[in-house]
């Protein structure tokens, strides 16, 4: 159950924000975030039941708008429309949440209100007749009637009886109520009850701290483990291995592209119209083409054999020289690799000078340092002396900041009865004009007024319009504007129907003339199959170029140069596995460059073999056809 003191305030602070709250400019989302916000002074508990009832009244406002706006046609024809949204609280309170907080804590929160609206509104809403009956039916038009009748209805009379109890309290209070006065009273200044504070005492001095003599570095640390001489020695076995082997393979004729055998099965598939139709269409302009080159042989065209040779020749050469600039790139790369072997040895030896600068530094600052905290110290000394003195002078301040004090309090309370008698006149004078515009409205209302209106569906509006017409006469041209429609449903479901049909014949016809060249191209694909098969695959010639010797050389002298320099070299790597993670990447690195090497050579072979097959192709097809083609010399030469 919901502990709370002040009940009056959070129900006030909820009708407060539902008088804030627009559906139109603001989703309820962002208003519950904002309320969120403004609620952040409220502890836990309180702020969840302030949200919850925001949240609760908003979602169902359809219900709780029922019974209030009923109540102010009826019982409430005198309550203030402005007090609306605190009749939709309780509402909420008494039909959603009464089983939760418990009739004694909904007591404190009806009775901390005022008490003649709550007992109307209670004894109007807990009223059993009205709950069986008009009540139940219009929230059964917004959620089912058994949903209503088994979650709401059945609650709320079975708290009807203790509800009525708290609604005869309420009655007895109005009945025995008496007025009070109340007298402002005068505000007697207190002393204030402060703690006289301790003298604090002296810190005592930190002692210097100084620095713990290390032990020396063990000789251990600079001598390299017999394991790591051993896998030095595999390592290097190893790789003159791989490379032995891979000075081999460059002798042998590696990455051969091989032949693609296929057999050419005419299994059917099934198309759909579209494929069909685009299918038609290819073969349309194959047919096109076709005709074109007939026509341009039969002008006079030349035969493409000698441009092609040519062309082969060429792109022979190209690509013997992109294997050439492959190889140049893969020994840079190695080059470079020694390279960086040898500077990331020279790194070591400058950086092993730089620790012993480091260390003369770091003696330095720790010096300064020392010298630095007696400072502070001394410095902390001042200040506890200052501060002892400012206590003796804080008992004269505080008696003149009490008379200050009592000089402000008397203003304010001499502004304040000055408002509140304004605030007072101006709220009778607005009392005086409601209650003349009540008395207006009532007289209106009881004026009789006509409730029936007899109405002849022959007759016109009588609006004074040219267009204007009798309920009859419409219904009788809408009857006719449905049977134009229907004729016209009718007329356009026929010129689909021979649109269809017109549409599966085309396709038919498609269909056949797909299927001889479908035939046609069968038989062309197997005379090329025969013909590749008759041709001998040419081996590649072995790559040799002035730039490879001289990268190769270049690449033998660096690594002579770095064993050298490693040897003379007597530092080492503290911890073993950092040496041997570099073995592993630079490994990795070597591997990785050759494999991408392999890639771009196979890409290279792949399209050099796709241009020759294609002009291979294109010389059968001119010599099947007994006709060359027509190229000009300047692109010849």
């Amino acid at each position: 159950m919901v502990k709370m003191v002040s009940h009056g305030k959070h129900i006030a602070i909820i009708v407060q924000q539902l008088n804030k709250f627009n559906p139109e400019n603001q989703s309820v989302e962002d208003f519950l975030n904002e309320s969120a916000k403004m609620l952040q002074t409220l502890n836990v508990t309180e702020e969840k039941f302030v949200l919850d009832t925001l949240a609760g009244c908003i979602e169902y406002k359809s219900l709780l708008d029922v019974v209030v706006n009923a109540f102010f046609v009826r019982d409430g024809r005198y309550c203030l429309t402005s007090e609306r949204n605190l009749y939709l609280v309780i509402c909420y309170l008494a039909t959603f949440q009464l089983e939760e907080l418990g009739l004694q804590h909904f007591s404190r929160i009806v009775k901390s209100l005022d008490t003649a609206k709550m007992q109307k509104f209670l004894r109007f809403f807990f009223n059993a007749l009205y709950l069986n009956t008009w009540i139940k039916d219009e929230w059964s038009q917004f959620y089912d009637s058994l949903y209503v009748k088994e979650n709401w209805i059945d609650p709320l009379l079975r708290w009807q009886p203790k509800v009525q109890q708290l609604i005869e309290q309420l009655t007895d209070k109005l009945s025995n109520r008496t007025t009070t006065v109340k007298t402002s009273t005068v505000t007697q200044p207190k002393e204030f009850n402060l703690t006289v504070p301790k003298p604090r005492a002296i810190p005592i001095p930190l002692p210097i701290p100084v620095l713990e003599k290390r032990p020396p570095v063990p000789p251990s640390t600079y001598k390299p483990p017999k394991e790591k001489k051993q896998l030095e020695e595999i390592k290097t076995k190893n790789r003159r291995k791989a490379e032995n082997t891979h000075g081999n393979m460059k002798n042998k004729p590696a990455f051969q592209a091989q032949k693609m055998q296929s057999k050419i099965d005419n299994i059917p598939i099934k198309l759909n119209a579209a494929a069909i139709l685009r299918e038609g269409a290819l073969y349309q302009r194959k047919m096109e083409q076709e005709l074109k080159r007939i026509e341009n042989l039969l002008r006079g065209a030349r035969d493409p054999s000698e441009f092609l040779e040519w062309q082969n020749q060429m792109r022979g050469k190209d690509l013997e020289e992109q294997l050439a600039e492959i190889e140049c790139r893969r020994l840079q790369g190695k080059l470079s690799h020694e390279e960086a072997v040898l500077a990331h040895q020279n790194v070591i030896q400058e950086n092993k000078k730089k620790a012993d600068l480091m260390r003369e530094e770091k003696a330095e600052v720790m010096h300064q340092y020392a010298e630095k905290r007696l400072q502070e110290q001394k410095e902390m000394r001042e200040l506890v002396e200052q501060v002892v003195e400012g206590h003796k002078n804080a008992k004269q301040a505080k008696i003149k900041l009490q008379k200050y004090k009592q000089q402000i309090v008397q203003e304010v309370c001499e502004e304040n009865r000055e408002l509140l008698r304004q605030a007072f006149e101006e709220e009778e004078e607005k009392l005086r004009k409601r209650y003349e515009l009540i008395q207006q409205i009532r007289a209106i209302e009881s004026l009789p007024s006509l409730r029936h209106k007899f109405i002849d569906l022959t007759e016109t509006g009588g609006h004074g319009l040219i267009c204007e017409m009798s309920i009859v006469e419409l219904r009788e041209r809408l009857a006719l504007l449905r049977e134009a429609q229907k004729a016209a449903e009718e007329e356009k479901r026929d010129q689909i129907i021979h649109e269809k049909q017109a549409k599966e014949q085309l396709l038919l016809d498609k269909l056949d003339q797909i299927s001889l060249f479908r035939a046609e191209l069968g038989r062309a694909a197997a005379l090329k199959q025969e013909e590749k098969k008759r041709k001998s695959q040419s081996g590649e010639r072995p790559m040799k170029d002035e730039r490879i010797l001289n990268l190769q050389k270049k690449i033998v002298e660096k690594t002579m140069e770095r064993k050298k320099q490693a040897g003379l070299l007597k530092i080492t790597p503290q911890k073993t596995s950092i040496a041997s993670r570099k073995d592993s990447l630079q490994w990795n690195h070597w591997k990785e460059l050759e494999e991408s090497r392999e890639r771009q050579f196979k890409i290279l072979q792949h399209g050099f073999m796709a241009r020759e097959t294609a002009q291979k192709t294109a010389a059968y097809e001119a010599a099947r056809s007994g006709a060359t083609v027509c190229i000009l010399r300047s692109e010849v030469q």
